[in-house]
């Protein structure tokens, strides 16, 4: 039977040599985090992975006990994937490097089946499907995502100028306000924050939640907020403008304020929470009592 050390050892081997097999799609997309808004999350996985780890393991302990051969068909797949991403007809560019880094998280979960065992990947679940988000979202996949936030925005944006009673007019991604007419650029679509509210979404769900339908409704409700907070700070920016200063229409509000907007959304996000949490605390478990006959 092999021991907890020769287990760890084994894993810091596998790791080692993941890094050789990958190391060309790791520094490309450690340079697209660096360089593209639309994949700066990615630099957070593989901490928050390490850190829920750490966290989750303080909970409970479970045994050890390696499992070589799902281990080793994980494993397997990884390098499929890998050899597909590298060889395969018609995969290059952004869906080769995707592939690629499918295959490194594949083999990271791999490793850890096959050092200690399905139990332990059952009981680290989220923790190692969430290193899945390292993977950089395919150019194709992307450019749809952005076009929806673009237009989604436009209409939030304008639904709120309608609440303010401000006459407003729509036009795909384009609105149109006394004095102002408002383009929803490809830049002005806030992927870099969605995505960041994603993940923190994620995480708190898998934090403080434990029923998945609540954590199901906790991620999902960050979709429509995306579309809130980047409609909110379009209205905010072209009201400012308009009303108060037209230099907030290119000032440091329009070109670094995500990050407050970001803010605002975490904090509705903190508080449906705590609505959700709320209701599984006044839950009571059902407790059963066996009558002698």
């Amino acid at each position: 039977m092999i021991t907890a050390s020769r287990s760890q050892i084994l894993f810091v081997f596998l790791c080692a040599a993941s890094i050789l097999l990958w190391w060309r799609p790791l520094a490309a997309t450690f340079e697209l985090a660096l360089a593209n808004d639309a994949y700066t999350h990615i630099l957070l996985i593989v901490p928050l992975s390490a850190g829920l780890i750490y966290l989750d393991s303080k909970i409970a302990r479970v045994e050890a006990r390696p499992s070589f051969g799902a281990g080793a068909a994980v494993l397997l797949v990884a390098l499929l994937i890998g050899g597909y991403a590298r060889w395969g007809l018609g995969v290059h560019g952004d869906v080769a490097l995707s592939l690629s880094m499918l295959a490194l998280a594949t083999w990271w979960i791999g490793s850890i089946i096959f050092c200690f065992g399905a139990r332990i990947f059952e009981r680290f679940l989220f923790p190692l499907c969430f290193l899945l988000l390292i993977v950089p979202i395919p150019e194709f996949v992307l450019k749809w995502i952005v076009e929806f936030l673009q237009q989604q925005s436009a209409v939030a944006a304008s639904l709120m100028f309608r609440a303010a009673g401000v006459p407003v007019a729509q036009d795909g991604i384009r609105v149109t306000i006394p004095g102002l007419e408002v383009e929803v650029a490809r830049e002005c679509s806030s992927i870099r924050s969605s995505l960041m509210l994603l993940v923190t979404t994620l995480v708190m769900a898998h934090l403080f939640l434990r029923s998945w339908w609540r954590k199901l409704l906790l991620v999902t409700a960050a979709i429509p907020l995306s579309v809130a907070k980047n409609g909110l700070r379009i209205f905010v920016i072209a009201e400012l403008g308009t009303r108060v200063d037209p230099g907030f229409l290119n000032g440091r509000l329009h070109h670094n304020g995500g990050v407050i907007f970001l803010a605002i959304s975490v904090v509705v996000m903190v508080v449906l929470l705590w609505m959700l949490r709320r209701t599984e605390l006044h839950v009571q478990p059902k407790h059963h009592v066996a009558l002698a006959e």
